[in-house]
């Protein structure tokens, strides 16, 4: 008859490692373990800080310093080294330094990029006073004679209120910044505060329009100088199409400024508009017939690099076509051909904000024509770069012009203000209840098997998933936030009860007549992988339930199950197999 004894390592340690260590499951472990460390560089000692957002027109904006991208690694963020040589160790410090820079100085702030000279500006406050002031002013107007129209410049005088402006103190430098991230690991908005604001078009579109819509609230949200943004389509179980956007250190007040209209779009040559969208503009060609790289200019080499050209036609309203040609008609050409052009550059605004300015070739001077072409340059290192930047840049544009002002009206369904207090609070909170969590479950083991070699791998398992698990998220860069928590302890707790039923399965093989290894390994897997099936095919309606808020859950499920099922669990199994081996008699 077979019974069980405690298990002792004496005599057989050194053979088990070297068992453990000879396995290919438990290699294919520590390499994925390995490729999710680099993915999550994490650095606990990090400090100083980074910068976050950039403010259009702003002193930093002035002196070059560029808006990170939003898909940008936080590891590969741009980091302030000092200010007027003063050490940035931390968010206090950085504004302690920042608050006591002198008005219209000159200040140097050194990053891990470059070294940049700002321009300290004095933040002022324009005052209505009790008084006005004659105001001299030149307009255009339209006037007809026998049926020509013309335009003619008219003096107008009128009377305003006298205004005072005073200085307050010193302007910001225009840097949101924050300390440096101690890993790649990205934070969602319930972890680093923000807004989540679900949008859903006023009436029924189709797919391409709400694409349209998509990429017009990603360039409104760029040109106001926002960061880490997440725009994405999503539906829900009826088919309903929304829009969810999510904003990390934004307020309320912004997001319904920026997000509850349909926006504005005009284009002007000097002071005179000349076409807005969504009225003047009847179409923007976005196919590879009419857009794309110019073939008559190409790619050639630049100072530095490459340049490309990019080209793509727009069709304008009779209207537009017309009022464009009165007001281009009486401008002076510049240049040598083919490199000839007006003299005035047309301008493009988006809810006032100036976001690109173009030149007018001569060949349009005071012609009727309602097909324009719109042509610019993007540059990069290599060729295949510039190629890159030309199409992304070209692209940018068409959305511009195509949808400065979106195709459909929008209404804000729901609004979720987190505040980065109470983020912090929640990421202090879940690490807490994590590590109760595996004190708990550990506490359970030891009672359950009475054996902290089963126990021991048992938590070890749980957390090497994991860690493959927020690895997982830092490299395709997956924002973590309270769903995304959830599923990782939902596939936690799923990895646990796996692991005890491979532990069961060996040793209740051995005392239910000594089925050998393989069988009673093979029998447990059955089980997990019926449960394994059962799981992700529960998940995937709560991927498009919601409007798409518990998509982070059902994702992370997915994918911490996956990698127990496909990774630790086979090499789980070899482990106890290993472990047991000799604890029968």
């Amino acid at each position: 008859m077979r019974r069980y004894c405690a298990s002792t390592w004496s005599g057989s340690t050194v053979g088990k490692l070297r068992k453990i260590f000879s396995s290919v499951r438990i290699w294919i472990v520590i390499l994925a373990l390995l490729m999710m460390l680099i993915a999550l560089r994490p650095n606990p000692i990090a400090d100083g800080v980074v910068i976050k957002s950039v403010t259009r027109n702003s002193s930093a904006s002035l002196a070059g310093i560029e808006n990170p991208q939003p898909t940008l690694a936080p590891s590969a963020l741009e980091r302030i080294i000092t200010i007027n040589g003063k050490e940035v160790a931390d968010v206090q410090a950085y504004h302690g330094i920042v608050d006591t820079l002198p008005i219209n100085r000159t200040v140097t702030l050194r990053t891990t990029r470059a070294t940049y000279r700002l321009t300290v500006r004095p933040r002022t406050e324009t005052i209505v006073l009790n008084e006005t002031v004659n105001v001299t002013e030149i307009v255009q107007r339209n006037r007809t004679i026998n049926g020509t129209t013309s335009i003619v410049n008219e003096t107008v005088t009128k009377e305003v209120p006298k205004t005072e402006t005073r200085i307050l103190g010193a302007e910001p430098l225009g840097l949101a910044v924050v300390n440096t991230p101690t890993s790649n690991l990205r934070k969602g908005l319930e972890l680093q505060g923000g807004i989540r604001v679900l949008l859903q078009p006023a009436e029924p579109v189709s797919e391409d329009t709400l694409l349209l819509m998509v990429d017009s609230l990603k360039q409104r949200l760029n040109v106001f100088g926002l960061s880490d943004i997440i725009v994405s389509p999503v539906s829900d179980l009826e088919g309903d199409d929304f829009i969810l956007v999510e904003i990390a250190g934004a307020t309320e007040q912004q997001a319904r400024e920026l997000l509850a209209k349909q926006g504005k779009f005009e284009a002007t040559i000097g002071n005179t508009t000349v076409f807005r969208g969504g009225q003047d503009i009847t179409y923007v060609c976005r196919t590879a017939e009419c857009s794309g790289i110019d073939p008559n200019r190409g790619c050639s080499p630049a100072t530095g690099g490459w340049a490309c050209s990019y080209f793509f036609g727009i069709s304008l309203s009779p209207a537009a076509a017309e009022h464009h040609a009165d007001i281009t008609r009486n401008l002076t050409v510049i240049g040598i051909p083919p490199e000839d052009y007006l003299s005035e550059n047309l301008s493009m605004y988006l809810d006032d904000q100036r976001v690109r300015e173009l030149r007018i070739g001569s060949s349009l001077r005071g012609v009727v024509t309602t097909e324009v072409q719109i042509s610019g340059f993007g540059y990069g290192i290599s060729e295949q770069e510039a190629v890159t930047n030309t199409l992304q840049d070209m692209k940018q544009l068409q959305t511009i012009i195509a949808t400065g002002s979106l195709p459909s009206r929008i209404t804000l369904v729901k609004v979720d203000t987190i505040s980065p207090t109470l983020g912090t609070s929640f990421t202090r909170n879940a690490l807490v209840m994590g590590g109760l969590a595996v004190l708990a479950v550990t506490l359970v083991l030891l009672v359950r098997y009475r054996r902290l070699s089963l126990a021991l791998p048992i938590m070890f398992t749980s957390l090497a998933e994991i860690f493959l698990t927020l690895g997982c998220y830092a490299l395709f860069g997956w924002s973590l936030d309270l769903a995304a928590i959830a599923g990782i302890i939902v596939a936690v707790g799923t990895g646990v009860n796996d692991q005890i039923i491979i532990t069961d399965e060996t040793l209740r093989g051995e005392s239910e007549g000594g089925r050998s290894w393989k069988d009673r390994i093979k029998r447990a897997f059955s089980i997990i992988l019926a449960a394994y099936f059962t799981m992700a095919f529960a998940m995937i309606p709560l991927i498009f339930a919601g409007a798409g808020l518990l998509r982070g859950f059902a994702i992370t499920t997915i994918v911490g199950v996956t990698f127990g099922v496909l990774i630790t669990r086979p090499a789980f199994g070899k482990l106890i197999e290993i472990l047991l081996e000799n604890d029968d008699r």
